[in-house]
């Protein structure tokens, strides 16, 4: 056999096909089959335009990248999605002067809580919830009208955040920014973490006309006729004052304390390494501005910390009738939190939440 032969390709001879037809009915088979395809998805990328072009509106984009669909807001909640600061401070405000609170959804039961206090001293009428996520907002002015705001950019509605984390430092670095909105709006402002419990009434506390006062977070006793000014620096280099319970005026040495407060966050912000949180950016504030501030240190007697009040037995029972604002730090845990108010009768909301503006909260 040749070399040519060999490589020579064979002669198709149709009288051997026994099915000559077949290949030209399948190629036109199958183009049938692609148009037919091809048209479908045409069809159904058209009714997904169409689609979306009709649910848009209530699509919306968190900031974790994830959609999520929302019905229609109703009347009202859009009323008070529309409802500001300032209406909601002009509202609220008794004798200029606001008693604010800042609240997410995990912890209602402790805003229930802190409020039926309140309303013993006869203060609540004064009182602003600010919410961090809309569940607060509707909530609270369903049952109390006009006693909530939301200020923007919501924070997405969470479980309770764990002190240390990223989320507690999110949600607590808004605080200086919310006071001074409210102090930039020519309001006094008293802010309460909502872990505390009055047990009197703070306003007459408030002596002289001093830009800002505050209570030490120091666990240690101090005489009862202690300093009122900014204790000295500890081993940190900066105070240990709580930023739990802050009152201030609208002066220009508060407004700046509040931006000096918004710079210390910037500059120490949260990370894994070092899991801060808003209270040693207030408390570098506090010490960098102390020669241009006029502040006042609250009587330990009256506004002792969770450290003192609830390890020191002996010291409750020698200040026994001077107590005001308790506050329950120095413990962590939403459950652990509950259980110390329970075993010290002071949560209020199991037996009196009938006393509160927002009922029981279930």
């Amino acid at each position: 056999m040749s070399s040519a032969s060999l490589h020579q390709r064979p002669l198709h001879n149709p009288l051997t096909d026994p099915n000559p037809l077949s290949p030209p009915s399948s190629q036109t088979s199958q183009k049938s089959t692609s148009f037919l395809q091809s048209r479908t998805t045409l069809l159904l990328l058209l009714s997904l335009l169409v689609i979306v072009g009709v649910f848009y509106p209530y699509i919306q984009f968190p900031q974790n990248g994830f959609l999520s669909y929302t019905s229609k807001p109703s009347p009202f909640e859009s009323k008070w999605r529309d409802y500001s600061l300032s209406k909601a401070a002009a509202f609220v405000a008794k004798n200029n002067s606001l008693i604010v609170c800042i609240v997410s959804e995990a912890y209602l039961p402790f805003l229930n809580n802190w409020l039926i206090s309140i309303v013993r001293q006869k203060h609540h009428d004064k009182v602003l919830v600010i919410a961090e996520d809309y569940a607060t907002l509707f909530k609270v002015n369903e049952r109390w009208p006009g006693h909530a705001v939301i200020i923007p950019p919501v924070l997405e509605s969470q479980a309770a955040h764990k002190f240390g984390s990223q989320g507690f430092f999110n949600f607590t670095s808004r605080r200086p920014r919310h006071l001074l909105q409210i102090l930039e709006l020519g309001y006094n402002v008293m802010y309460n973490d909502v872990d505390m419990v009055w047990l009197g009434d703070p306003f007459p506390y408030l002596e002289g006309k001093h830009d800002i006062y505050f209570m030490d977070d120091m666990a240690a006793v101090k005489p009862l006729n202690h300093s009122h000014g900014l204790p000295p620096p500890g081993k940190k280099g900066r105070p240990y004052i709580c930023s739990c319970m802050i009152y201030a005026r609208p002066t220009n040495g508060a407004k700046l304390i509040m931006k000096k407060w918004i710079e210390e966050m910037q500059i120490q912000p949260w990370s894994r390494a070092k899991k801060s949180n808003d209270q040693p950016a207030f408390n570098w504030a506090l010490n960098k501005t102390v020669e241009q501030v006029d502040m006042y240190l609250l009587p330990q007697s009256g506004f002792p910390t969770g450290g003192l009040y609830f390890r020191n037995k002996t010291w409750v029972k020698e200040t026994k009738g001077m107590h005001v604002i308790i506050h329950n730090n120095y413990i962590v845990g939403f459950e652990k939190k509950t259980k110390r108010f329970r075993d010290y009768g002071l949560w209020l909301v199991d037996d009196f939440s009938s006393e509160s503006p927002l009922g029981r909260l279930d």
